[in-house]
Parts: structure tokens; C-alpha cells; sequence
């Protein structure tokens, strides 16, 4: 198989998860800020850079270049918001905690379990 060949499967293989990725999210299956469409972008774009940089078609590749940098900087805002939600959620604890209502009329105390939660230290 030629070096040309290979380019060339490349450059079709970076089409088609381009499009995928469009499809998935014109679709609702995949929202713009999800890692699957991020990843997705980056990996057609570098394709098709490699694509156009062996066929010397430069404007192509220059384009391809600022998607990659445009995709790496949403991976990277990605994955930071996903980081710092994981580290918000784990600062939260559920504590259980029974409280005593007032008396009934027969003289009983009920305990009631109750939610509260708190920011770890």
C-alpha cells in the first residue's frame, strides 16, 4: 500500500467522523461541550491536516490547524468543568441527623430522619 493510499483513507476517515460528529449533534445525541464530540472534532481535524499538508493544500491545513486548537481548547474547558463538579459534589456530605417533633397527644416522641448536608472541612 502507498503513502498516497494511506493518505487517502485518512482523509476519508477524518470526513466521515466529521460528519458523525455534526450528525450526533444536530441529532441531540451528543451536545457541544460532551467529550465524544470534542474528541471527535480533534481527531477529523487532524486527519484532514494530514491530508492536506501531504497534498500541500495550505489554506485547508491552516484551517485544520485553528480547529485543532479551537478543539483543544474546549477539551480542556471540558474536562476543568467536569474536574471541578466532581470536586463540588465530593465537598458536599449527607449527614443523617434525628430531630424530635413536638409531643402528640398521647405523650409519644417521634423521630423523624432528616437530610442535611454540609460542606466537608
Amino acid at each position: 500500500m502507498s503513502l498516497m493510499m494511506v493518505v487517502t483513507v485518512l482523509g476519508w476517515f477524518g470526513a466521515l467522523a466529521g460528519l458523525v460528529a455534526y450528525a450526533m449533534v444536530s441529532r441531540g445525541r451528543w451536545s457541544a461541550d460532551s467529550l465524544a464530540f470534542q474528541c471527535t472534532n480533534v481527531v477529523a481535524a487532524g486527519t484532514l491536516l494530514t491530508v492536506a499538508a501531504v497534498n500541500g493544500i495550505w489554506p485547508s491545513a491552516a484551517s485544520n490547524v485553528a480547529a485543532i486548537v479551537i478543539g483543544a481548547n474546549a477539551l480542556f474547558t471540558v474536562v476543568r468543568g467536569k474536574r471541578r463538579a466532581v470536586d463540588e459534589a465530593a465537598a458536599l456530605t449527607v449527614v443523617e441527623t434525628e430531630t424530635e417533633t413536638e409531643p402528640t397527644p398521647v405523650a409519644e416522641t417521634a423521630v423523624v430522619p432528616q437530610r442535611v448536608y454540609a460542606e466537608a472541612a
